[in-house]
C-alpha cells in the first residue's frame, strides 16, 4: 500500500502552504513508509476517510460527528497564538475596524458570516456564543456562508458581514501573512475553548507507525526552531478522544436553549 499525507487546513498563504509540506516531509523522511504528500482531490470527509491516510489534520467537530469511529488521532498540535491554551484554542470574535459594535451582544440584527456547517471554530462555538444572547432562535438578520475563514475575514472586511468567528490559529496566521486584511478587522470578543485541530491517521495505519510519526514530529520541530517559530509549533499532546466530547457539550447547550443554528 502507498500511503499518502497532506495538511489542508492552516495554508493560509502559498508561503505558509509551502512551509507546512516542508514540514510534513521531514516528518515522513523520519518515519520513512512510501508516502505521498497529496493536494486532496475530493471533498475532505471523503479523504480523511481512505484506507491509505497516514497523516492529515482535521477539524473536531467532524472528527466527533461519526469520522473518530474510523480513524486514529496521533496528536493535537500546541500553537503560540493569542486564544490558544496548551493544545486547546478559540476563536477570534471580529468586525470591521470601523463597525459601530463592540460586543457580541451589540451585533444584534446584524450580519454573520461563518465559514463551513461542519466547522467547530467558524460555527460550533460561534453558535454556542450567541445561543445565550438569541430570542427564539434568531440573532442575527442575516447569516453568510463563505466557505473558509478567509472568506469569512473578507465579507467582513467589504461590508458583506458584520460579524465572524474566526479560528485564533488561522487569525494570528493573517496578521503574520496579511497584515493588511488583519488591519480592516477588530476583534470583540473570543468563543469557549476546545481541543485543537487533530492530527489523524486511518485505522488501518499499524500503532507502531503511528508512535513513530509521534517521535517524529517533536524530533522534526526541535531540528528547525526557526520554521518552528513561523509555524507558531510549540509542540504536540496526545489527547485521549474523550477530551474532544467538549465539542459536542458546545453544541448541546446551545440546543438546550433552542439555538440550533446561526440565525
Amino acid at each position: 500500500m502507498t500511503w499518502i499525507a497532506a495538511l489542508p487546513m492552516y495554508n493560509v498563504t502559498p508561503a505558509l502552504d509551502f512551509e507546512w509540506r516542508e514540514w510534513l516531509a521531514d516528518v515522513l523522511r523520519m518515519v520513512k513508509p512510501a508516502c505521498r504528500i497529496v493536494e486532496p482531490d475530493e471533498e475532505l470527509h471523503g479523504f480523511w476517510r481512505r484506507p491509505n491516510l497516514l497523516i492529515s489534520q482535521t477539524c473536531g467537530y467532524p472528527f466527533m460527528h461519526g469520522l473518530h469511529e474510523q480513524v486514529q488521532l496521533i496528536a493535537t498540535p500546541r500553537f503560540d497564538a493569542p486564544g490558544c491554551e496548551g493544545a486547546h484554542y478559540s476563536s477570534v470574535l471580529v468586525t470591521r475596524a470601523d463597525a459601530p459594535f463592540d460586543t457580541l451582544a451589540a451585533c444584534r440584527g446584524a450580519r454573520a458570516a461563518y465559514n463551513q456547517d461542519d466547522s467547530n471554530s467558524g460555527m460550533n462555538v460561534f453558535r454556542h456564543a450567541v445561543a445565550p444572547l438569541a430570542r427564539a432562535g434568531l440573532f442575527f438578520s442575516a447569516v453568510l456562508r463563505t466557505g473558509s475563514h478567509l472568506g469569512s475575514l473578507r465579507a467582513v472586511a467589504e461590508n458583506r458581514a458584520d460579524i465572524a468567528a474566526i479560528d485564533c490559529v488561522t487569525f494570528a496566521f493573517v496578521c503574520d501573512e496579511m497584515p493588511e486584511l488583519a488591519r480592516q478587522v477588530r476583534r470583540i470578543g473570543t468563543t469557549a475553548p476546545s481541543p485543537g485541530l487533530p492530527l489523524i491517521a486511518s485505522g488501518t495505519v499499524p500503532p507502531a507507525t503511528v508512535e513513530a510519526l509521534r517521535e517524529a514530529l517533536n524530533e522534526v520541530l526541535a531540528a528547525q526552531p526557526e520554521r518552528a517559530k513561523r509555524l507558531r509549533l510549540q509542540g504536540f499532546s496526545v489527547l485521549p478522544s474523550s477530551d474532544y466530547e467538549r465539542i459536542e457539550e458546545l453544541e448541546n447547550e446551545a440546543r438546550a436553549v433552542g439555538y440550533t443554528r446561526l440565525a
